[in-house]
C-alpha cells in the first residue's frame, strides 16, 4: 500500500506543489500526520531517522506505517532520514521502506559521491528510491561573509556531477536552511536563486531539509507552561512557497511538530496536575501535531493532490 519518494515527487513537479516529510518517533506522530493527511486528500512522507528506529523498535515502525498506509486513503511513503549507517540503510531496503536517503554530505566529495552510489545500487532491485545529499545546513545571514556562505551552499555544477555519477531519484541541497530551532540569530538569508539553478542542471528531485517555520504561537505556549525555548527563528513561509515555485519537490519538517507537541503535553500536565492517563496527557499533543501538518500540506499547496 506504499509508495515511493520517486512516484509521489515527480507527480509533485508536475503539478507544481511539494509533498511534505514529517518525522516520526511514536504512534501520536505518525496518528497525527496520516489523520490530517487524509483529512486534506494529500500525499505524505513518513520520514524515520536512525535514532527514532533505536528508539521505537524497527519491527514497531515499520509495522505502525505499514498499517496506517492500509488504513488511510491517502498516499503515504516510508523514508528513512538521514541514513548514514551501511546496514541500518540496507535493513531499510530490505525490511519495507520504499525510500532511504544516505546522508554523505560531511564526507569529502568523492567520497560521498561513492558511498550514495553504493545505496542507489543496493535499492534498485527492490525498487526503493534514493535521496542524496550534497552541501552544508548552515542557516545564513546578514553578517556571513559572501565566502563562507558559498562554502555551505550546494555548488550547482558539482551537484549537477553529483547527480550524474550516483543515478539518485532526489537531492537534498544547501540553500541556507539549518535543522533545529534555532536557525537564525539575525534575518534568513535564503539562497533562493541557487535553487533554479541546480534545477536547471539536474534531472532528479529536490529536497528541502531543515525548513520548519518556529510557530511563535506555539513558542510562547511552550514557554508559558515551564518550557525554555528562547531566541528560536526558523524559516519564512514566503521563502518556503517560493522554494517551491522554483523547484523544490520534497520539504522536510520536525522541529515545528515537536514544538507542537512539547506546548500542548506541557499546557495539560500544568492545568491538570492530578492527571494520570496519558491518553488525555499525550492526545492534546497529538491535536497539535495535527494542525501544524494540515497548515503545512495547505503551504505546500498538496491539498486535494491525493490520487
Amino acid at each position: 500500500m506504499l509508495v515511493t519518494n520517486r512516484d509521489l515527487l515527480r507527480a509533485a513537479r508536475r503539478g507544481k506543489y511539494a509533498v511534505g516529510a514529517f518525522n516520526i518517533n511514536n504512534m501520536e506522530f505518525l496518528q497525527a500526520i496520516t489523520g490530517a493527511a487524509e483529512e486534506l486528500s494529500s500525499p505524505v512522507i513518513i520520514a524515520i531517522s536512525e535514532g527514532a528506529i533505536k528508539y521505537a523498535g524497527f519491527a514497531n515502525v515499520v509495522g505502525m506505517v505499514h498499517l496506517a498506509a492500509k488504513e488511510r486513503a491517502a498516499p503515504i511513503s516510508l523514508h528513512l532520514d538521514h541514513g548514514k549507517d551501511m546496514e541500518t540503510i540496507a535493513a531499510c531496503i530490505e525490511g519495507g521502506f520504499t525510500s532511504v536517503m544516505i546522508d554523505g554530505s560531511a564526507l569529502p566529495f568523492e567520497e560521498n559521491v561513492a558511498v550514495t552510489k553504493k545505496v542507489v545500487e543496493m535499492a534498485a532491485s527492490k525498487g526503493v528510491s534514493v535521496e542524496g545529499e550534497l552541501g552544508k545546513l548552515a542557516g545564513i545571514e546578514d553578517n556571513v561573509s559572501v565566502a563562507e556562505r558559498d562554502a555551505a551552499l550546494t555548488d550547482p555544477a558539482q551537484a549537477e556531477e553529483f547527480v550524474r555519477r550516483t543515478g539518485v531519484d532526489a537531492l537534498a541541497i544547501a540553500v541556507g536552511t539549518s535543522h533545529g530551532a534555532y536557525k537564525f540569530k539575525g534575518e534568513p538569508k535564503l539562497a533562493l536563486d541557487r535553487i533554479g539553478d541546480i534545477a536547471g542542471r539536474v534531472p532528479c528531485l529536490l529536497v528541502l531539509h531543515g525548513a520548519s517555520g518556529v510557530k511563535r504561537e506555539n513558542v510562547e505556549i511552550a514557554n508559558r507552561f515551564g518550557a525554555s525555548i528562547k531566541g528560536a527563528r526558523g524559516v519564512p513561509d514566503d521563502a518556503i512557497v517560493e522554494a517551491i515555485d522554483r523547484g523544490i519537490a520534497k520539504v522536510n519538517i520536525d522541529t515545528d511538530m515537536r514544538i507542537a507537541f512539547t506546548a500542548y503535553v506541557r499546557k495539560a500536565l500544568a492545568e491538570k496536575p492530578e492527571e494520570i492517563d496519558p491518553r488525555k496527557i499525550l492526545g492534546p499533543g497529538r491535536d497539535a501535531i495535527r494542525e501544524v501538518v494540515k497548515e503545512k500540506i495547505r503551504l505546500f499547496r498538496s491539498e486535494g493532490k491525493a490520487k
